[in-house]
């Protein structure tokens, strides 16, 4: 029996999610809020570690992981399966850099989700058509892992006092970082850099 992690911040959606597996499958599945995410991969070891990547949350540690993997503290033999959108391809640019072994769309069918966690468990890559189309399409991301980083904190609501504890930064570094945004970003301000970077998926 294939072991499958769900992470998802949302409640309804990762029980939803875990309960369309089970019924699906041969899975043992086991969902649990993404705060919980390295914790519950390094203590059930399982199979495949399913991650909607419109999850609360992820767009802050996506930026974080930059060449690392999403989940630092899992070990080897957990590879991670992302949930995307074909219309957002700059998230699955972010997602390349975590190391992921399977990218799924999320205007799929179930049974393509089920088939793609049976290959990343053997080991096997997946890449839906849809997503690998968007992936080459994609414009380069022009902010660096640090700056994406900043932004998806300030687009979670994090304040620059906080920023700067998470980031081991000073507050004026992460000031200089937020101009930095707004300005490759063609911007106006802070806020419109959010609504620009969501737009096209960076975070």
């Amino acid at each position: 029996m294939t072991k499958v992690l769900v992470l998802h911040s949302v409640c309804l959606v990762r029980s939803a999610l875990a309960a369309l597996l089970r019924s699906e499958g041969d899975f043992e599945v086991t969902s649990a809020g993404w705060r919980a995410a390295a914790r519950q991969a390094e203590f059930l070891r399982p199979d495949v570690v399913v991650v909607d990547l419109d999850c609360p949350g992820v767009s802050a540690a996506l930026a974080d992981a930059g060449a690392d993997r999403l989940l630092p503290e899992a070990p080897d033999s957990s590879p991670l399966l992302v949930l995307a959108r074909a219309d957002l391809p700059g998230s699955l640019r972010r997602a390349f850099r975590t190391q992921a072994l399977g990218y799924v769309d999320k205007d799929g069918s179930p049974a393509r989700l089920v088939r793609a966690i049976g290959k990343v468990a053997g080991g096997e890559r997946f890449i839906d058509a849809t997503l690998a189309s968007a992936f080459m399409e994609a414009d380069p991301v022009p902010l660096s892992p640090r700056e994406l980083s900043v932004l998806a904190r300030v687009a979670e609501g994090d304040s620059i006092a906080e920023i700067a504890r998470a980031l081991h930064l000073a507050s004026g570094t992460v000031r200089n970082y937020m101009a930095a945004v707004t300005r490759k970003t063609g911007a106006r301000n802070l806020i419109d850099a959010i609504r620009i970077s969501r737009r096209a998926g960076w975070v």
